[in-house]
């Protein structure tokens, strides 16, 4: 059996309670070595092999996931956050359910929910945005010309840009070419939940300069929209004594 278990953005403590336990249990163990946090391999028992897939190629992390079914060992595919945000997870399962291995998939805390932790952050305000928008520049990956940064932009809503720290002044660019000011409030979150997390709030037009002068190269995340910074917004309908609920009547 092989488990897909999301790592959590960083701290060891943020693995979920059914993630740690499947790490306890691996005879094998793939973790991706250039995101995870090494803390997380504490949680392996003595005679768990233990591999850095920043070394490896998809063909290599396939054929140890085979060795290790073969000789009836339970593998553990450590990926950061939660691997269904930027993971490369569906091109792993859709080998093994080619070749007949059994696999699940553990949930993770995601990067973009523990840079929110940072911030003290809600990226959906009342009246300010009820959207996310999670996303990248293109770098040597591409991204489908239809889910271009202006074309996001556009709405206005919250956005977490992934993979994309060192492109900062381009990402500025389209991001006021479609239709953010350059004065929107903006957010750099490095190594959320790390123990060198560092967080600085910044606008669209400063995105790169607050980069810079902190010497964040890589690692981070971008957060851009008003509720970074929103000092006014409708309190939620949800506890608002005069709103109807299925659990309590409005006080008139």
């Amino acid at each position: 059996m092989v488990h897909f278990v999301g790592a959590g953005p960083g701290a060891p403590d943020l693995i979920t309670v059914r993630g740690k336990a499947l790490l306890e249990e691996a005879d094998v163990v793939i973790y991706a070595g250039s995101l995870v946090n090494p803390q997380l391999l504490e949680y392996t028992k003595d005679i768990c092999t233990i591999h850095n897939s920043a070394r490896m190629t998809l063909e290599e992390v396939i054929s140890v996931m085979e060795k290790a079914e073969a000789a009836g060992k339970t593998t553990v595919r450590l990926h950061t956050g939660d691997p269904c945000i930027y993971g490369a997870i569906r091109e792993q399962m859709d080998i093994l359910d080619e070749k007949g291995i059994a696999y699940d998939y553990c949930p993770g805390v995601s990067a973009f929910c523990g840079a929110a932790s940072a911030l003290n952050l809600e990226y959906t305000l009342p009246e300010i945005s009820q959207s996310v928008v999670i996303t990248r520049m293109e770098g040597r990956t591409p991204v489908p010309s239809k889910e271009s940064i202006q074309s996001f932009a556009a709405h206005n809503a919250s956005m977490v840009i992934f993979l994309s720290t060192g492109m900062l002044e381009e990402l500025s660019r389209r991001l006021i070419e479609g239709g953010y000011t350059a004065d929107t409030p903006a957010a750099i979150v490095y190594k959320a939940t790390w123990p060198d997390e560092k967080k600085f709030i910044c606008t669209v037009g400063t995105l790169a300069q607050t980069a810079k002068e902190n010497d964040i190269t890589k690692t981070a995340l971008m957060i851009v929209g008003d509720t970074v910074a929103a000092a006014h917004y409708e309190r939620s309908k949800l506890y608002d004594p005069t709103f109807t609920t299925e659990f309590r009547e409005a006080i008139k």
